[in-house]
């Protein structure tokens, strides 16, 4: 049991905690949330015992053994499945002192040692040790191939995995993971997910993915107004809850604010009274007990919208027989051609939303990079449609900005014919005030930085965004705050993430990317778990080395209603099984459908109110002005549009119901 009494600290000048009490019981899975800066990493501290309470105590079991993940890695030249071995530290030292024993000269003291430490080996699961970390770095996304690489040569995420695997590696009765996920791709982070769901000790993490929380934790501890308020269940739950209070406690502060008024007016009336006088002493008296409840804090909102897009082509590009890859130089002014995904044949339409899935290194981010004209196709041709606007958010976009220049530096390079103020207003609308609008980024924080790097996309108005890893620094809130503003994007939308939430809030189809080919996935994101699992046992089931992008292409997930052999007369129960999986599959096939629809609705919607707008303008005697004449082009340009998407839309809502009549 771990257990925090009236704990108490400050970090400089500002209190993180302030008396807080806290009781996490054996075999818990904690989600430790709060602002960033609430103190959630220096709670991690304390517990390692590296940072000390300014006040009350911190207690937990001696005996228990503590894992977590290292911060640094240093560039070793030792093989990756060797270092990940390294975090059993108690395993290594047996194996260092049986080595050791070894070398002794013979004596029988030393024969009972030597058996003594094989037997404690195997106490230890040494001789499965090996088989039990090629299995931790398979999942984690490593080759058996890259398993037997040096630390050294892997970049700085790829040696978080290594640290998180050490941390795995490790028996523990207590885990502290903070940002597990920060690192890792899709498939890694489903199989953190359930790895952790079976490890048997006490778990903390501090995460800003909700899915994961979800999908892991039974507990919740928010820290909040320098106190741990702890809640049961999930992520989702402690919304819930946190709802509830809010609007219990705003009820309770209406109320007592309705008796302080009364008791306040009768105060004011009568205390000059002598018939009164003892009644309102009485009643200032209770007024001056009555403790004034503080209402709870929401975390302050924030929200941003994309603006809508002036124009799109349709369609916005088409790929014909690309390969997309690198070209190599070869030392002799010449290049070579790596292809990592080939025979790409695509069109992209307005209005699609597309999510890429594809195990790592699979060329999710090549295909984004040749999309978005960063990288040319090795083969083949893209043909972009006229007014195309693209806004793309790279991977690594938040190490693209300069940072050593200021937001506001970063707006007028973007546009430096807007007035400043116009340009300050927009930073503000995106929480950047004050002395923030004209500092360096450099101190900013990863989610202060990404939401600098939306900002400069959402000025541009694209109609096609093309998004790569988008919520890696970004918190809860702002996470949320981007999942809102994708959903109500007016463009075409093309997303790689390992958020699944954001995932199935703001697309509606999904493509893979597996063995070097662009190909449809048509399912959702639990059968493509299934895959993964899959692939993964398939993976750690060969004997040679496999690259783990090299895994079989999911067979198509496509969902038919199929028409099994008669069953028996008497065989009823068969029967009824038959007849629920067949309405299961039914519906199965319909949700696709139904979702996209859905979507054409609001899009169809919200085209007739834009055109019912520009006919209202365009009734307005003023508008044929000559000083309107811009406006005016700029409308019946609209206008155009407008009925060009309508039909287009109306049309595949058409084709879209009929689909769905068809299945019944």
């Amino acid at each position: 049991m771990i257990r925090f009494q009236q704990v108490s600290l400050m970090r400089g000048i500002k209190p993180l905690l302030d008396r807080a009490d806290l009781t996490l019981n054996p075999g818990d899975k904690i989600g430790l949330i709060g602002a960033n800066g609430a103190g959630k990493s220096s709670l991690f501290a304390m517990l390692r015992n590296e940072l000390h309470p300014d006040g009350g105590d911190i207690d937990f079991p001696s005996r228990w053994r503590m894992a977590y993940v290292a911060q640094e890695t240093p560039a070793l030249d030792r093989a990756a499945i060797e270092y990940a071995i390294d975090g059993d530290v108690h395993l290594r030292q047996l194996e260092a002192e049986l080595a050791h024993t070894e070398a002794q000269p013979d004596s029988a003291e030393i024969g009972i040692r030597i058996g003594e430490l094989h037997g404690a080996l195997a106490d230890a699961d040494a001789y499965t040790v090996r088989s039990r970390g090629e299995q931790l770095l398979l999942g984690l996304g490593f080759s058996l191939e890259q398993m037997e690489l040096p630390v050294a040569s892997f970049s700085g995420g790829w040696r978080m995995r290594l640290n998180l695997a050490q941390a795995l590696m490790c028996p523990s009765d207590l885990l502290l993971l903070d940002e597990p996920t920060n690192h890792l791709d899709l498939d890694a982070i489903i199989w953190l997910e359930d790895w952790l769901k079976r490890y048997p000790g006490t778990l903390i993490i501090i995460s800003h993915d909700r899915d994961f929380l979800d999908g892991v934790v039974n507990v919740i501890v928010h820290i909040d107004d320098r106190k741990l308020k702890r809640y049961s269940g999930n992520y989702s739950s402690f919304e819930r809850q946190r709802a509830a209070q809010l609007e219990l406690m705003a009820g309770m502060i209406e109320k007592q604010q309705r008796q302080r008024a009364h008791l306040q007016s009768f105060i004011d009336r009568f205390k000059a009274q002598a018939t009164k006088a003892r009644q309102a002493q009485s009643r200032m008296k209770a007024l001056s007990r009555m403790e004034e409840l503080a209402p709870l804090r929401a975390a302050a909102e924030f929200s941003f919208e994309f603006r809508e897009p002036l124009a799109a082509p349709n369609p916005l590009l088409v790929m014909d027989a690309v390969d997309a890859g690198y070209r190599i130089p070869d030392g002799d002014d010449n290049t070579i051609a790596k292809v990592i995904v080939k025979g790409i044949d695509f069109s992209l339409q307005t209005g699609q939303r597309i999510g890429l899935l594809g195990v790592n290194g699979a060329g999710k981010s090549t295909l984004i990079k040749t999309i978005a004209g960063e990288i040319d196709p090795v083969n083949g041709t893209a043909r972009l449609g006229k007014g195309l606007v693209i806004g793309y958010f790279a991977q690594h976009q938040v190490e693209m900005l300069r940072h050593d220049e200021s937001p506001l530096w970063h707006m007028v390079k973007l546009a430096p014919t807007v007035r400043e103020q116009e340009l300050r207003n927009f930073l503000g609308s995106f929480n950047f005030d004050g002395t923030m609008v004209t500092a360096p980024i450099k101190p900013f924080s990863g989610g202060e930085k990404a939401r600098l790097a939306l900002a400069l996309i959402v000025w541009q108005r694209p109609n096609l965004l093309l998004l790569d890893e988008p919520t890696n620094h970004l918190d809860l809130e702002t996470r949320e705050a981007l999942t809102m503003a994708l959903a109500q994007f007016e463009g075409t939308l093309m997303l790689v993430s390992h958020d699944r939430h954001l995932l199935r809030a703001t697309t509606d189809q999904f493509l893979i990317v597996a063995e070097g080919r662009l190909q449809p996935f048509d399912g959702d994101l639990d059968d493509y778990k299934d895959w993964l699992f899959k692939t993964k046992l398939a993976a750690s089931k060969e004997a040679k080395p496999v690259a783990a992008a090299a895994v079989a292409a999911p067979a198509p997930v496509k969902v038919q209603v199929q028409v099994e052999a008669a069953v028996p007369a008497g065989d009823r129960k068969e029967q009824k099984r038959l007849d629920a999986q067949q309405r299961q599959q039914a519906s199965a096939q319909k949700k696709p459908i139904e979702t996209r629809i859905k979507r054409l609705d609001e899009q169809i919607a919200k085209l007739n109110a834009r055109r019912a707008g520009i006919e209202t303008r365009l009734a307005s005697p003023d508008i044929y002005d000559a000083a309107n004449k811009e406006e005016l082009k700029t409308l019946i340009t609209d206008q155009a549009y407008c009925a060009r998407e309508l039909d287009t839309l109306e049309n595949e809502w058409l084709a879209q119901q009929e689909a769905l009549e068809q299945l019944g």
